[in-house]
């Protein structure tokens, strides 16, 4: 099934001017790993020429306060400058980001583990809960928004009010993600795609010519070019194939 989204859209030119700033640290920082040759697996299962791994970032000062200051601006852009009343951090690549959005907008910040840690107080949330609190869910990234469904989830049970999730880089690009968000009225703010990443990739010679066109391929129709090697080649594969993972 090709892709619909051929190319990145933002809603306004400052959402792409963050969008290309963002896609140009990665990249400047090598956080964006283009390998068609040997594919990643995920752990949905999909097969995928790119990886990003916006860990990497942390280790940046001058990279995460931009990136930082980009999510703050984008969150008060689209959801409101009063509006969140607290922050959240996903284990664990989202604690970090979590906390430095928390310190800008001056808001309580919390975290939440993948699963109750079996001791003490058996506690999934970490810091204090926000109960009632208009809470912004941050991680890292999202590739099919599996594990942002989990922590709203568990933020919603505590007794918080989660109805936005934050990431840095969004793949954007497999099928199902957006719509299982929709679906639990959980709305996903990003800053950059791969789209936004390859539009960069035009104005300096990060990666090869062929291995740019074979990810261009993959993001044009995703589903085929994961199928063709060997990985999941549907939404219910995926999830049958994260199901038996456990």
């Amino acid at each position: 099934m090709p892709s619909t989204h051929l190319s990145a859209t933002h809603l306004s030119d400052w959402d792409r001017d963050a969008a290309l700033t963002t896609a140009r640290i990665l990249l400047e920082i090598k956080a964006v790993n283009f390998r068609p040759e040997e594919p990643y697996t995920f752990t949905s299962g999909w097969k995928s020429p790119v990886y990003i791994d916006c860990r990497k970032i942390i280790y940046f000062p001058r990279a995460r306060t931009c990136i930082c200051d980009l999510a703050v601006e984008k969150i008060n852009r689209h959801i409101g400058y009063e509006t969140i009343e607290a922050v959240a951090g996903g284990e664990t690549a989202g604690i970090p980001y979590a906390a430095w959005i928390a310190d800008r907008m001056g808001a309580p910040m919390a975290y939440v583990r993948k699963k109750p840690k079996g001791f003490g107080k058996n506690a999934q949330i970490e810091g204090d809960v926000p109960h009632g609190k208009r809470t912004l869910l941050v991680e890292d990234l999202t590739t099919d928004g599996a594990s942002k469904i989990r922590f709203a989830q568990a933020l919603r049970d505590a007794g918080a009010i989660c109805d936005e999730t934050f990431v840095v880089f969004f793949y954007g690009v497999f099928p199902g993600g957006q719509d299982k968000l929709k679906e639990i009225n959980l709305k996903l703010l990003h800053l950059c795609t791969w789209w936004d990443v390859l539009e960069v990739c035009r104005e300096r010679p990060y990666f090869s010519e062929p291995a740019l066109k074979e990810v261009r391929k993959f993001l044009e129709d995703p589903v085929s070019w994961s199928r063709a090697r060997g990985g999941v080649g549907s939404l219910e594969e995926a999830e049958a194939y994260k199901a038996k993972a456990g």
